[in-house]
């Protein structure tokens, strides 16, 4: 698997466990949702900083420091490199 399509897989886990926390949050704030989807977007989030490092063309000026950004960076990463040509 290269490491972008892993940065996109785990982008769209960071971004998708973010929404189910965020609609847990404001709906039934259920305890085991929480516990589960909780460590899963935090897993999430270290494997898109990681690849994001990964990536030759990260070096690119925004990429590193948009990877960092908690719930969309993994998005923003993505686009910042999609737009630099990766």
């Amino acid at each position: 698997m290269t490491t972008v399509r892993t940065l996109r897989i785990a982008a769209g886990v960071e971004a998708f466990s973010l929404v189910a926390l965020l609609a847990n949050l404001l709906t039934t704030h259920t305890p085991a949702v929480s516990s589960l989807v909780g460590p899963l977007h935090g897993t999430a989030y270290l494997v898109v900083i990681a690849a994001t490092w990964q990536v030759s063309d990260a070096a690119m000026p925004g990429a590193r420091w948009a990877a960092a950004v908690p719930g969309v960076g993994g998005l923003l990463a993505l686009r910042r490199l999609r737009s630099d040509g990766a």
